[in-house]
């Protein structure tokens, strides 16, 4: 169950809002932004997390070599995917209630064209399979054994996901719950989201010319009720790219994310004129007025279209990573609404 919050809060945090909604949209009518955020040179690449700086070095390294941005938002998730320390994403990824490791993502370019897969067993590289969901389907999201079907189909090679560390953390775990058949509704509430349960990588890439795209693969939370989808192949929720804007993605508490259709809200905030660290951070506080939470993180990360970067969180701890040809790599620390 959620806390509830007060009435006053809630109204103080609805007339903040409204109160930095309008002078942002006054703002943005003058071509005006709302802070001084640091602009990065183009081509620029954002991902979540410390395991992050993997996912850019590749992608900046397939722009480099002439590569198209589909070609360096996959390549730079595949990495992570790929990595079994990283304990939330493919390999090594937590498994579910019942011990069977479950993969979920998204690929999004600036013009709209998306794919997705959910709810995807037994292949190492998700993101793989949900591009080419956009790219050889009328469609733009499978599940389940239907993304099976397709990803065999495809040609993509079956794999064991489950290494033995994950298999014996989900063992432990299952001795602490006493077995729970099936488990409880409330199972995410019970696991901690945070650096080391976070349950996502996300990419977003911008060319020398301000074209966008991005992608998001995950795990989920551990030891998710069977069959548990979160935000991160969800378009809107966990992933949003827009070639006249800007891109956003988002990390932490899949539902919550969901019940906001938070990277959407970034996004179109930054249409309205809000530097991407503003938009991220009226999303978390929306995030937190609907919900009444404050124990679960969510996070935010957005890319402007000129190469401007913003991310903001709920609780502190959430990292990013940004490249690009003037700074290099940083690993800097999102701000956050609590402290």
């Amino acid at each position: 169950m959620y806390r509830s919050l007060d009435k006053s809060v809630i109204a103080m945090q609805r007339r903040e809002l409204i109160q930095l909604g309008i002078v942002s949209s006054f703002l943005g009518l003058l071509g005006l932004r709302c802070s001084s955020a640091p602009k990065h040179r183009l081509p620029v690449a954002v991902a979540t997390w410390d395991h992050g700086q993997m996912a850019v070095e590749t992608a900046w390294r397939v722009l480099q070599q002439g590569g198209r941005l589909l070609d360096a938002v996959e390549e730079g998730v595949r990495v992570v995917e790929a990595d079994p320390m990283v304990r939330t994403v493919g390999v090594g990824g937590y498994p579910d209630a019942t011990g069977r490791v479950t993969l979920d993502a998204s690929i999004m370019e600036g013009t709209g064209r998306c794919g997705a897969v959910a709810f995807l067993e037994g292949f190492v590289h998700p993101i793989s399979v949900a591009r080419r969901v956009m790219e050889k389907t009328p469609h733009v999201f499978l599940v389940g054994e239907g993304a099976r079907a397709f990803a065999l189909a495809e040609g993509f090679e079956e794999a064991n996901l489950l290494t033995p560390e994950s298999e014996q953390d989900w063992l432990r775990w299952k001795e602490q719950q006493g077995t729970p058949a099936p488990p409880p509704s409330n199972l995410e509430n019970t696991n901690r989201i945070d650096a080391d349960n976070h349950d996502t990588v996300g990419l977003l890439v911008a060319d020398a010319t301000g074209r966008l795209t991005g992608a998001c693969s995950t795990s989920g939370a551990a030891f998710k009720m069977r069959g548990r989808v979160g935000d991160s192949p969800i378009i809107g929720a966990g992933l949003f790219v827009d070639d006249e804007v800007g891109a956003a993605c988002a990390t932490g508490w899949g539902e919550g994310v969901i019940r906001i259709a938070g990277s959407h809200l970034v996004v179109e905030l930054m249409r309205q004129g809000d530097d991407p660290e503003v938009a991220c951070r009226k999303a978390v506080a929306r995030y937190r007025a609907r919900t009444g939470d404050d124990t679960l993180q969510v996070g935010f990360l957005a890319l402007r279209r000129d190469g401007v970067v913003g991310a903001y969180s709920l609780l502190p701890g959430f990292t990013y990573a940004v490249m690009d040809a003037a700074q290099g790599m940083q690993l800097l620390q999102a701000p956050s609404l609590l402290r």
